[in-house]
């Protein structure tokens, strides 16, 4: 379909969250959400320009569509909008970019446990428990699925406001490194997603969180620019592990009467 302005407009099937373009006058869907898990929506916006957009998502019959203002930014340098949406609050999303906004260009991606399904156009990477750093570059997924005990996660990055969101699947959690302003203006929540997520902050340029593993997947997903990622790594540690090593070096240092 075409408006009149010469715009190309049309329908996008978003069923498997995958990673997309909208452009004025563009509509995505997605349907059967999972009633038991919560979903973030990733806005960046993607125009070669510093003009705003805004983004109206449709999540609910009885409640008016949720306007999602995406940061406009030269260069498409700019931090991701998100909004967590709850499957027990509704089967079906919808995201548009209505008639009026010209020269708009949204990239946009649904992440949650299970999506996007099979990467859906993220570098979609298995996050080993080594305690090993691993490059978080923008439109990464990582992935896991820790077994029964503590682990910890630790995000670095040498940049202001670096943000990533770590699923499990009712829940989120929301990493901010070197906070500089209130990260509740970029990501929050409608309906009971609402009470599904929380944000950990640090003023440094690293942060922990401790995580307790339950033989189920969890995802973290960078949602920052391609410049700030360039440096940014993220580590998984098995605290049990990193336990057993320590208990062992004591073992080696009493047996030889150190």
């Amino acid at each position: 379909m075409q408006s009149s302005q010469g715009v190309i407009v049309g329908s996008i099937n978003w069923n498997n969250g995958q990673l997309i373009t909208l452009r004025e006058g563009d509509t995505a869907r997605a349907v059967e959400l999972n009633s038991t898990q919560l979903y973030g929506l990733f806005f960046y916006n993607s125009a070669l320009n510093d003009a705003d957009t805004v983004v109206s998502v449709t999540w609910s019959n009885s409640r008016p569509p949720e306007r999602v203002t995406v940061p406009g930014t030269t260069q498409r340098q700019g931090l991701a909008s998100v909004l967590f949406v709850y499957g027990g609050d509704t089967t079906t999303v919808s995201a548009a970019v209505t008639q009026g906004n010209p020269g708009a260009e949204v990239s946009a991606f649904i992440g949650s446990v299970k999506m996007p399904t099979n990467g859906g156009g993220l570098d979609n990477r298995q996050l080993p428990a080594n305690g090993q750093p691993q490059n978080f570059n923008k439109f990464t997924r990582y992935y896991s699925v820790p077994e029964s005990h503590w682990y910890d996660v630790r995000i670095q990055s040498d940049v202001n406001q670096f943000i990533v969101t770590q699923f499990s699947e009712a829940k989120a959690l929301v990493m901010v490194v070197n906070r500089l302003v209130d990260p509740s203006l970029d990501v929050r929540g409608v309906g009971q997603a609402v009470d599904r997520f929380t944000i950990q902050t640090s003023t440094t340029q690293s942060i922990d969180a401790d995580m307790q593993g339950d033989g189920k997947q969890k995802v973290w997903i960078n949602a920052d620019s391609v410049q700030n990622s360039q440096n940014a790594t993220i580590t998984l540690q098995s605290l049990t592990a990193r336990k057993a090593s320590m208990d062992g070096a004591r073992k080696n240092r009493a047996s030889s009467g150190v």
